[in-house]
């Protein structure tokens, strides 16, 4: 596959509907696409932090008061409760988390108490080192569905604290699938609402070009799919469409993810909790939505088959609103 396709379908028809349009909308209704709930009021930081030292305390974790306290906590609160038990117990809670939680919980709760750069970063990692294989589907999500400004932040992160994120993914990553995620990770997108309409107009004319022999009636999402279904495939198919499809619809796109997590035999319990702590208070009320309109089923009900135990409680917890 030429890099010119590379580069004219994931840097230029897509940088005039780039996700951060979407995200910025997201945030201004966030009361109604969070799923996130807090009590109200909301107990003070430092009251948190005290009864979840009260939980650690003893012969084994009260892990149900954790889960009841941190699943409904929204991101500056639960920063303030990292500072709090940072000044009254002298210890960094996420660390007391790791060493008192387990399983799938232990890995959902510790993402979910990071804020958004550290935790697309440490996911990202998990992802480009993941054993046996590398995790190509969630290293697409995780660069590919990302504005700009996130991949900066998520590129400092990263390389304070491992290597370089182009290094990384120089050494796992490869053929166009690489060449998609570096020029993602190196590339300046426009981001404003403005689009240039003779821009499209060119690029579109330039896919229409790679599917030798046909033509489209017009320029629209559904003919640059299609254009990606017929000329690529495997990772670096997986990652255009990953693009096309946030630039369209961001929540009709984590629904196919959570439902290929949670098809068939056995769970992809990284790929639920990476959605479900990323997505809970952006738009996961519109991933459920798309759900059930898409398969059918209630997410809500698909989680709580398809996990358990605490681990099941704080999900749903994050997600039921």
């Amino acid at each position: 596959m030429c890099p010119s396709l590379i580069k004219s379908i994931s840097l230029e028809v897509l940088k005039n509907q780039d996700l951060c349009i979407e995200i910025e909308r997201l945030i201004k209704n966030n009361h109604i696409m969070s799923t996130l709930t807090v009590p109200s009021p909301q107990p003070s930081p430092r009251e948190d932090a005290q009864n979840l030292h009260r939980a650690f305390k003893g012969l084994g974790c009260d892990t149900g008061a954790v889960v009841n306290i941190l699943a409904h906590r929204d991101a500056s609160h639960r920063d303030h409760i990292l500072q709090e038990y940072e000044t009254l117990f002298s210890h960094d809670l996420r660390k007391v988390l790791a060493d008192e939680l387990h399983g799938n919980l232990k890995k959902a709760v510790l993402l979910w108490m990071e804020n958004p750069a550290e935790r697309d970063a440490i996911a990202l990692r998990q992802a480009i080192k993941s054993v046996p294989l590398f995790d190509a589907r969630g290293v697409t999500e995780l660069i590919c569905t990302r504005t700009c400004a996130q991949i900066r932040q998520i590129k400092q992160v990263y390389s304070s604290k491992w290597s370089s994120l182009e290094d990384d993914v120089k050494s796992h990553a490869s053929g166009d699938h690489k060449r998609l995620l570096l020029a993602y990770i190196n590339t300046t997108r426009y981001e404003g609402p403005e689009i240039d309409a003779l821009l499209v107009e060119s690029d579109a004319n330039f896919i229409r070009k790679v599917k030798a022999g046909s033509s489209y009636i017009y320029v629209c999402m559904h003919a640059c799919m299609q254009a990606i279904k017929d000329v690529t495939s495997g990772s670096f198919k997986n990652g255009l469409s990953a693009i096309l499809q946030c630039a369209e619809n961001p929540a009709k796109y984590y629904a196919k993810v959570m439902r290929k997590a949670m098809r068939g035999l056995g769970t992809h319990d990284t790929a639920v909790i990476r959605v479900v702590v990323t997505r809970a208070e952006i738009d996961m009320q519109e991933i459920k939505v798309e759900y059930q309109k898409r398969f059918k089923k209630p997410l809500v009900d698909v989680i709580h088959s398809e996990t358990s135990g605490h681990y099941r409680s704080f999900l749903l917890a994050l997600i039921a609103g």
